[in-house]
């Protein structure tokens, strides 16, 4: 990899304006959970220092996913080894699917409705509710109502369970009605969703991530650790904007929708660095069982296949 690579890198370990907690979420969904999810902490800590994270901030952050019921822990002589509680995986579950599949999923006019007993639940209920609720792609219409176009039922009767919400918490299911002009289910997505925030953030994970397929395309000649970083930072950036994204259907998006071209962009780059970032991850990573096992099929399925020597 040449060294005009080098400045682009850190330009946008700049711009992207890391935060800990969440970065670590971004590796361990990325990196960790494909190869078995157990990782020995002090091999995480050498990681995630590739990307500018010291060993006070890996540990108070792990801790708080900890106390958040995300990760849990076990000891084994003087280490200590992390790994995703069953919300935890459940919440990865539903992300990884939104993130690294190559298409939008079709939509049959059906939209899952959400209703809470608003009266019942406590400000902190509804503050965990209404973040994981959002986490999956869910609109907040207002007063405990939330609208999802594709909200799978299975996911969403699992994280109510793991909230201990099950019975608080209605789910409904409505098609739209014909409608020419679209206009009431357009006053629907603007009540639920800001969606030019999201365009603006698909637009600037463009203009991050564009020059960097322009040179990958020309320069293949990459080295293993840059490519765990800008891969970390490329699933990292791209999430932030997904993530906000209900993956409305095509005809109530804007014209030109920023989150086609974000999505071909993320597909490329990704194809073009992830072998060399996993065996730069392989050779520094731990399990509880020593060295990590191997990437497991849905890893290899992303995008609907992996290419090797791209």
């Amino acid at each position: 990899m040449t060294a005009s690579l080098e400045p682009m890198i850190t330009a946008l370990l700049e711009k992207l304006s890391l935060k800990a907690r969440s970065l670590l979420m971004t590796v361990w969904g990325d990196s960790v959970t494909p190869h078995g999810g157990t990782v020995w902490l002090g091999s995480l800590i050498e990681l995630v220092a590739a990307v500018g994270l010291n060993e006070r901030v890996v540990r108070t952050s792990v801790f708080r996913l900890k106390q958040d019921k995300l990760l849990s822990s076990h000891q084994e002589g003087r280490r200590s080894y992390y790994t995703l509680t069953t919300t935890g995986e459940h919440l990865f579950e539903e992300a990884t699917k939104r993130i690294y599949t190559s298409q939008p999923t079709p939509w049959n006019a059906e939209w899952t409705l959400l209703f809470s007993e608003r009266r019942e639940l406590s400000e902190e209920q509804k503050k965990l509710l209404s973040s994981s609720l959002v986490w999956l792609g869910f609109g907040d219409l207002g007063s405990g109502i939330y609208a999802h176009p594709n909200g799978d039922q299975n996911t969403i009767e699992s994280l109510l369970a793991d909230l201990g919400l099950s019975e608080h918490v209605a789910i409904l299911k409505a098609s739209s009605l014909p409608d020419t002009k679209k206009t009431p289910v357009r006053i629907l997505v603007q009540k639920g969703w800001n969606v030019a925030e999201i365009e603006e953030a698909y637009g600037e994970f463009i203009r991050h991530f564009a020059p960097i397929l322009k040179h990958l395309q020309k320069d293949k000649t990459l080295d293993n650790k840059k490519c765990f970083i800008l891969r970390t930072l490329l699933v990292h950036d791209y999430r932030r904007a997904l993530l906000r994204d209900p993956m409305l259907p095509q005809e109530l998006l804007p014209d030109h929708w920023n989150g086609n071209t974000a999505r071909a962009l993320f597909r490329d780059i990704y194809q073009i660095i992830w072998e060399n970032a996993e065996e730069y991850l392989l050779a520094t990573l731990e399990s509880d069982r020593g060295k990590l096992p191997k990437a497991s099929e849905e890893f290899k399925g992303r995008f609907g296949g992996l290419k090797l020597g791209v």
